[in-house]
């Protein structure tokens, strides 16, 4: 067996928790090397380790995203553009986890007090942000409509 076989052979057995090289990454994903580099200057949330010489390796994670960006890019015929935007509401979503619910006596749980939805103008549809940023921005509120909710029920069970 040659040495090229072997290192072969090793690289089918790497652990999936693994770093990669560059090299690695761009076979896996059928890329050019170039374009991983490319799209490292354009999406900021990519940031391969660099070791000495400038060598990279990409994270489990890392290589997640990228094969999100070559999805949107390329399947979905997103612009670099608007997959940087994409990019964005989905860190903004993350950001606005809700808090955990707790039950207070005497309001109803959150799907009975639903308001209805607002009337939209059609003609002011075009300003309206997306609809995973407005997501983001409701769970952010409900977020902390639950820390009052919570606040209010450690007051109320203290004066009882």
């Amino acid at each position: 067996m040659s040495a090229g076989e072997g290192e072969a052979a090793g690289r089918g057995r790497k652990s999936p928790s693994a770093f990669r090289t560059t090299r690695e990454v761009a076979g896996e994903l059928q890329l050019p090397p170039h374009v991983l580099r490319f799209w490292e200057s354009k999406f900021g949330e990519l940031k391969p380790v660099k070791r000495g010489g400038g060598r990279r390796y990409y994270r489990p994670e890392d290589i997640a995203l990228l094969a999100r960006i070559k999805e949107r890019l390329y399947r979905d015929g997103y612009t670099i553009r608007g997959v940087q935007k994409l990019l964005r509401e989905e860190a903004l979503a993350e950001k606005a986890q809700p808090a955990r619910s707790i039950p207070l006596r005497g309001i109803p749980p959150r799907e009975t007090c639903a308001a209805p939805p607002p009337k939209v103008n059609a003609a002011r549809s075009q300003e309206r942000p997306s609809a995973a940023l407005l997501r983001a921005r409701l769970e952010e509120v409900r977020g902390e409509l639950l820390a009052i909710r919570a606040l209010l029920q450690r007051v109320l069970e203290g004066e009882e």
